[in-house]
């Protein structure tokens, strides 16, 4: 599992307002291209630099298909990244502040010790 991983598809996909469109509306082809086409660019690097190793493991790219921000934060994923990403394509369902309360309900059961969330 990577943390990192994770973390650079929330935070990518949040940057790009397309990129946010497209989850919504096809979160099964939006995280296979992002796998296929993303996830080995170093971040922040113009020059076409890329790594080789990084993909998913099957239960990261259930919980990013289904976009379930309890099971990512509870494979670390930093829940800063899930509730910004997750109010930019969910919170114009919603009245003021309605899909955070509902975020926040949604992790009540978890409690102390969190997840690591260091990368």
């Amino acid at each position: 599992m990577s943390k990192y991983l994770l973390d650079k598809f929330l935070y990518t996909v949040d940057r790009d307002p397309d990129l946010v469109e497209l989850y919504r509306a096809d979160p099964a082809g939006m995280v296979e291209w992002w796998e296929a086409e993303m996830a080995n660019a170093i971040l922040n690097c113009h020059s076409g630099e890329k790594s080789t190793w990084l993909e998913f493991t099957e239960t990261e790219r259930d919980a990013l298909v289904r976009q379930d921000h309890v099971a990512l934060f509870e494979m670390g994923a930093h829940p800063f990244l899930t509730l910004t990403l997750f109010i930019a394509m969910f919170e114009r369902d919603h009245g003021p502040l309605e899909y955070q309360i509902a975020y926040g309900r949604a992790m009540e059961h978890l409690h102390l010790p969190y997840p690591d969330i260091a990368t």
